[in-house]
């Protein structure tokens, strides 16, 4: 079995500070090579460091999170691809390709458990006939579960697939231009609308015209995971269509998904709309903030969320204590609401660190004086630190 501690490496002992940090007030980077949490020792190395899979800090950090019974437990939540028992919806944490981006962003990797591999392999054999992967569920309407692709399922599938190595699979390859092709003009800009399921003809709520923020977001970041070569043009302005909701959420609010308090607010884990989300997905496209190619209203926006995140999240020793939690997680620091979460920190300062040449005006920015969202009392409910 892996040692449960890492020590720090010796390589990073005199790292120079990043100009990102300033917007924390300390560098937490330390705390969290030293601690006993195996996954945060793993992306504070592989994301915060740069260090690559061969480094022996990083085969160390990758083991120990194999071995690590957190881990174990969470890989046995996902039981049988079509199994009625785990077609909880994509909004739940219980559904399993959102447990599977949860070990993914723990480091697990294909080939690392054959459970694993077998869950994510059973996802290929479930493809409607336009090229969406499908998932089992009841939708609305539907007495008994049927599989179906909605694209908030179809999209984070092939995004799952695509972290698991998976990008160059005909079925993945095929569903990708499937994705693009249902790109299209909504009120707000090019962008994804929702759907209706073919199945059930169940459509999400809100205007049909409208696009849809999660199902946006979902596309933008499978398409930022593939290879440079596979990724559609016209993603930069899309990206541009999800930073303007931010932008004008004093007059417009999409349905279900507002932009106050718990908006930037981080629910643990975090894989529904909501300011850490949003920003772990912006922050792939740099053509939103660069010179040459950034909008000046874009880049304030991204300046203006991006010090909302960290007001909102951090506190003064630049730590992440979880304020609001998804049950079942009791087990990881990420799960408690009285202590400093190393693996919470670990993936917010990945989130900071990506929009690092926003730091400066990032700083400068008091969010207690932004305007609040569509439906608020005018100014926002101020962070509690």
């Amino acid at each position: 079995m892996a040692s449960g501690c890492l020590a720090r490496p010796s390589s990073l002992r005199d790292v120079t500070p990043e100009p990102w940090l300033a917007l924390l007030g300390s560098d937490p980077r330390p705390w969290l090579i030293e601690s006993s949490e195996s996954a945060a020792r793993w992306v504070a190395l592989t994301h915060l460091f740069d260090l690559p899979s061969e480094d022996p800090a990083v085969v160390a950090a990758h083991a120990n999170v194999l071995d690590d019974p957190r881990t174990r437990d969470i890989i046995a939540r996902l039981g049988r691809w079509g199994d009625d028992t785990g077609a909880s919806g994509h909004h739940s944490p219980a559904y399993q390709p959102n447990l599977l981006q949860l070990l993914a962003d723990m480091g697990v990797r294909s080939g690392d458990h054959p459970e694993v591999d077998r869950v994510v392999g059973a996802m290929l054999e479930h493809q409607d006939a336009a090229g969406h992967f499908e998932a089992f569920g009841r939708p609305r309407g539907s007495a008994e579960p049927v599989w179906s692709s909605l694209l908030c399922d179809a999209h984070v599938i092939a995004e799952v697939l695509i972290r698991f190595g998976f990008a160059e699979h005909p079925s993945v390859v095929r569903s990708v231009s499937r994705i693009h092709a249902d790109l299209t003009d909504t009120r707000q800009g090019r962008a994804w609308k929702c759907i209706p399921d073919r199945v059930s003809r169940f459509r999400g709520p809100g205007h049909r015209d409208d696009f849809c923020p999660m199902v946006t977001l979902e596309a933008l970041r499978l398409m930022a995971r593939l290879p440079p070569s596979q990724q559609p043009p016209g993603m930069l302005e899309v990206a541009r269509v999800s930073v303007r909701a931010w932008v004008v959420r004093g007059e417009e609010q999409p349905y279900m998904f507002g932009h106050g308090y718990r908006f930037k607010t981080a629910k643990w884990p975090s894989f529904w709309y909501g300011l850490p989300w949003v920003l772990d997905t912006l922050g792939r496209f740099p053509g939103l903030w660069e010179q040459g190619s950034a909008d000046p209203t874009e880049r304030s926006a991204l300046a203006e969320m991006l010090a909302c995140l960290v007001a909102y999240n951090f506190d003064a020793s630049g730590r992440v204590t979880p304020r609001s939690c998804y049950r079942g997680f009791e087990g990881f620091s990420f799960g408690q609401k009285k202590q400093p979460s190393p693996l919470a920190t670990a993936w917010l300062l990945a989130v900071v660190r990506r929009l690092g040449d926003l730091a400066d005006e990032a700083s400068r920015i008091d969010v207690r004086v932004l305007g609040s969202s569509k439906g608020g009392a005018g100014t926002p409910k101020p962070p509690r630190r």
